[in-house]
């Protein structure tokens, strides 16, 4: 989620993710209006740069259980459902009712809505009480909760399963003289990423800067 900040600064130059994403325009009506719908009312997404990452992620590993912690309106979790195929999963987690149904409204007109299970709720509640190993794990939560997630997660995947996480690099913040809650949560987060025993990790400097934690 990104929030106006003097301390901000790109992270890739502008032009250069104009040219990325000329190159593979979002032909996907439900994707362009999705992306509508988040340029309107400023509701921060990752984007189709990102949406395809995960998306080849997913694809790549054969990944067929996704839980999403803090899922928006569903626009990665659109980009993953379209990747674990039928017979795969997506748990969806968004603490707005208003936001659930947007999803919902969505993924039913794209046809995707059997794979996604959406729950109304605390991303790390539902992380707590998940029964189920997962492939991947795609962490988006507000940032101060960041550090809560490591170890959580680390626990509910499989052995060979990804921890992917966006806005590690939150906006440049993290190597300014920003030190709100978010901004430090990130840092954080990513010193214990880096430190924890039985995580691979890569900080892949794409849009805000994602990270792909792979569980050894």
């Amino acid at each position: 989620m990104k929030q106006s900040s003097e301390t901000d600064s790109y992270i890739v130059n502008p032009e250069i993710e104009d040219y990325l994403s000329s190159l593979t325009p979002v032909e996907d009506a439900i994707l362009k209006e999705m992306e509508l719908y988040a340029g309107n009312n400023d509701f921060p997404i990752v984007g189709p740069l990102v949406g395809r990452f995960l998306s080849q992620i997913a694809l790549m590993t054969g990944a067929k259980k996704v839980l999403e912690l803090g899922s928006g309106f569903g626009y990665s979790a659109y980009w993953f459902a379209g990747s674990v195929g039928e017979g795969g999963s997506v748990v969806f987690t968004e603490l707005s009712p208003g936001n659930s149904r947007l999803a919902e409204d969505y993924l039913t007109r794209a046809g995707v809505r059997d794979r996604v299970r959406i729950i109304t709720g605390n991303a790390l509640d539902v992380l707590d009480s998940a029964q189920d190993e997962f492939d991947i794990i795609f962490n988006d939560i507000d940032k101060e909760y960041y550090p809560e997630v490591v170890d959580k997660a680390y626990a509910k995947l499989r052995k060979g399963g990804l921890l992917i996480t966006d806005n590690v690099l939150w906006f440049g913040r993290v190597v300014s003289g920003d030190n709100s809650p978010s901004t430090e949560g990130v840092r954080e987060f990513t010193r214990l990423l880096l430190s924890r025993e039985g995580f691979f990790t890569t900080i892949i400097p794409i849009r805000d800067g994602v990270s792909l934690s792979l569980k050894l």
